[in-house]
């Protein structure tokens, strides 16, 4: 069949589309209307493998500390399994549904072949733990974003303004050294190094593509530029082909058509061959259409495993800390502002499954209430400081503003009458106060947020949206789906088949906010001044140079499990 299938230029009552968002432990598809932005189906494949930290599949051996990896099969198999049985739900036709679009975490990069066959698929390197896709969490290349960031300053190279003067462990360039200094061999036998974002569209429209977003955030790409050959060769002697030969290829505008579907995803998918595919998008940024957050001054925070905070400005500017400021990276047209935390509900979660004792677990199922319920409707009462806790949100590292995954979480205050819902508050408290800290760094330097709408799984949670109301002294705006990134994936697939004219249309009509706001209560604002003011002394002594010791606590642990990260490259 042709790949350009026809499209409706004005929205109507049965057409849909559909958008696929690729999270960290699941993948979510839905079927939304394009009239009106409408739910008319979801599904969700939950992935076997999740989170991929102590071991490789099938295999014994520990993975270095810090790792972090994903099975491309996995997120395969959401469109075998997820998309059509949210067409079923649905009840839609699959001749009715005239766009597919899709979001991934970012910074989610892979080694591949020059077909696009990831390396771990390979027999001979299945055991290999550098020919896996890499997750954003992936945090062991810290060491290769310091000598990057030494090495741009000691230079002077242009391009660390624009991310806030620091690139993350988290980043292309990082984890592509890591891998060439840990797996010479397997670093050769990438013919291509892609971020999931676009890997997952090439194996829906059998052509390769790069978006806008992902090169501009987390390859460096900027005023049309990749970082030198020259820089690369001074980082390593065998590094400066990494850009001609692994990332260099056209780069598509966001809400663009990459293609239509190939017969073998229309096979898998369970919808006609060449339907049009959106270029790939980093999840919280296709949400910004959710949100009907495109306009300048206008952010969005996304808080779900960890949190990402994106805004569109008219302007560029230099944030401290900020994750990046890409012209287009949000929406065609603008600056797109990008910062982070990366531990969230991931820090909730892990306090839940290993610090929560028994008596609670078992209160919650006798109150048919989750843990994490229990635990908020035991902490929301409670005076503002009365647990006299503080803490700071480094579980998983700093992203935003320190730039530092070297960092580890604190919490002081502890008495012998300290309870469980009392380290649960401040660990939601912090993470409200590593968000204060973020938007403070962006009005302190010209950026001004005129509002705040918060998406993404912490919406179900009426405690944690109170809590960051009351720290940041503004009210919420709320978007009213549980599927928001999904949602915005739909959004600018309607936008690449051509019913909207472009992201902002699209998100005027399809766009999900509720209609009230969670405010915040002024009775809280003095008490939480004085917690802040706590958390951002504990933050500059820990975290800007009052003392190195969380780095050598974590350095030590390293040390400790596998051997200094010399001698596990030489057992290599």
């Amino acid at each position: 069949m042709p790949e350009n299938v026809s499209a409706n230029k004005t929205p109507s009552a049965d057409t849909a589309v559909i958008g696929i968002d690729f999270g960290t432990l699941s993948g979510r598809a839905v079927v939304v209307r394009t009239s009106d932005g409408a739910e008319l189906g979801s599904a969700e494949y939950v992935y076997p493998h999740g989170v991929i930290t102590d071991h490789l599949p099938g295999g014994e051996e520990a993975l270095e500390p810090d790792t972090a990896l994903q099975h491309p099969e996995d997120h395969i198999e959401v469109l075998r399994t997820a998309v059509p049985e949210a067409l079923r739900v649905s009840g839609v036709r699959p001749e009715q549904v005239i766009g597919i679009g899709t979001d991934f975490t970012s910074c989610t990069f892979l080694p591949v072949t020059a077909d696009g066959t990831p390396l771990c698929l390979l027999p001979d390197l299945r055991d290999r733990p550098h020919a896996w896709p890499k997750l954003w969490r992936h945090h062991a290349a810290q060491p290769e974003a310091d000598e990057i960031n030494a090495l741009a300053a000691e230079l002077g190279e242009p391009w660390p303004a624009r991310y806030g003067g620091k690139v993350s462990s988290e980043w292309q360039f990082a984890k592509a050294l890591q891998v060439l200094r840990d797996d010479p061999e397997v670093y050769e036998r990438a013919d291509r190094w892609i971020e999931g974002a676009d890997w997952i569209v090439w194996r829906l429209c059998g052509r390769e593509t790069r978006n806008a977003a992902t090169a501009g955030y987390k390859g460096l790409y900027q005023d049309g530029r990749w970082p030198s050959k020259e820089f690369l060769a001074a980082l390593d002697p065998r590094f400066p082909s990494f850009v001609e030969d692994g990332l260099d290829h056209p780069l598509s505008q966001l809400g663009s058509r990459a293609g239509g579907l190939t017969a073998q995803a229309a096979t898998w998918t369970g919808l006609p061959e060449g339907t049009p595919v959106a270029v790939g998008n980093i999840d919280a940024h296709v949400t910004a259409a959710t949100a009907r957050t495109t306009a300048p001054g206008r952010m969005l925070a996304i808080m779900g495993t960890s949190t990402c905070l994106v805004m569109n400005s008219e302007v560029p500017a230099e944030v401290p800390g900020m994750c990046g400021s890409v012209l287009g990276g949000i929406t065609p047209g603008m600056w797109g502002y990008e910062a982070g935390q990366s531990g969230v509900g991931d820090i909730f979660g892990w306090f839940v499954d290993t610090h929560v004792p028994p008596a609670y677990h078992d209160e919650a199922r006798e109150r048919g209430l989750s843990v994490h319920d229990l635990l908020s409707a035991k902490a929301a009462d409670a005076p503002v400081g009365g647990h006299g806790l503080v803490a700071l949100d480094w579980h998983s590292g700093n992203r935003s503003v320190l730039v530092d995954h070297s960092l580890t979480g604190v919490l002081i205050g502890m008495t012998l009458a300290t309870r469980p819902e009392d380290v649960y508050r401040a660990l939601v408290e912090a993470t409200a106060f590593g968000t204060r800290t973020i938007i403070d760094a962006f009005t302190g330097a010209g950026v001004p947020v005129l509002d705040l709408t918060v998406g993404g799984g912490m919406v179900r949670n009426p405690f944690v949206l109170q809590v960051y109301a009351n720290v940041l002294n503004r009210p919420l705006r709320v978007v009213d789906t549980e599927h928001a990134c999904a949602v915005g994936s739909a959004i600018h697939a309607a936008v690449a088949a051509g019913v909207h004219p472009d992201v902002h249309a699209a998100s005027a009509a399809m766009g999900r906010v509720r209609d009230t706001t969670v405010d915040p209560d002024p009775s809280t604002t003095a008490a939480y001044d004085a917690l802040f003011a706590i958390y951002t002394e504990l933050h500059d002594h820990f975290g800007r140079g009052g003392t190195d010791g969380l780095r050598r606590l974590r350095a030590l642990r390293n040390d400790a499990l596998t051997g200094p990260r010399t001698d596990r490259k030489e057992r290599r």
